[in-house]
């Protein structure tokens, strides 16, 4: 498929609304208002889910490019800004720092294997692009490199930067272009869910999963349709 970009106007929606159950009896499919709350043992950042992304970036002179998996999240629609959060022991933090520009890269389900393999190898292999089998490519706008079997690939660059104590540095970036196989949006840039089967990680469980049924959508109770981000 063609790659179609759609420059400084755009950022991927992380929509992974209902993910299935695999017949797991509901728990709110009644009124449980008043039962018991029971606090956890362990305190934990539970909001699942969290999106699935492969930041890609430009590695030291010389050196291999990098993949890391990082916490992302969006800032902003319009203008198109995110943000990332990274542990300061991971070689992609300093890449960052120095190019002050990368590449989220969003999988699709059947990448899982190969996103583990990133996932768990972060700062113990040079070149994860072998190790994991996916194919290096080259940004539209920014000099990084891309994953070339993601369906989307979100270009940015990085205008403040934060560190939060203990150990992790936070980046807030624009985004300067987003491509997208063709297919994957309509004649109107908006993304076509069930065409691209993403997967997300749930917070909580430490489990992948794809989306599930559609529940709804932005606006839907004011009327409005027409709301991306």
């Amino acid at each position: 498929m063609k790659r179609r970009i759609f420059i400084n106007n755009t950022v991927f929606p992380v929509i992974m609304a209902g993910l299935g159950g695999g017949g797991i009896t509901n728990l709110f499919a009644a009124d449980r208002r008043h039962e018991k709350r029971v606090r956890l043992a362990e305190n934990g950042p539970m909001i699942p889910p969290v999106p699935a992304i492969l930041l890609t970036v430009n590695g030291k002179p010389g050196g291999p490019n990098e993949i890391s998996v990082v916490w992302t999240f969006v800032l902003e629609g319009e203008p198109p800004q995110i943000g990332i959060s990274v542990a300061d022991y991971h070689v992609a933090g300093d890449l960052i720092k120095l190019h002050k520009e990368f590449v989220l890269n969003v999988p699709l389900a059947e990448m899982v294997t190969a996103f583990d393999i990133v996932d768990m190898h972060s700062s113990k292999v040079g070149d994860k692009y072998a190790l994991s089998k996916l194919t290096a490519g080259k940004a539209q706008v920014v000099s990084a490199p891309t994953v070339m079997e993601a369906p989307i690939q979100v270009e940015c660059r990085v205008f403040n930067t934060i560190s939060v104590p203990p150990r992790r540095t936070v980046f807030f970036a624009d985004v300067v272009a987003t491509t997208v196989l063709e297919g994957v949006c309509d004649e109107n840039g908006r993304l076509i869910v069930p065409r691209v089967p993403f997967f997300g990680m749930t917070a909580g469980s430490g489990e992948f999963y794809t989306m599930g049924q559609r529940v709804g959508h932005i606006g839907e109770t004011v009327g409005r349709d027409d709301i991306k981000y």
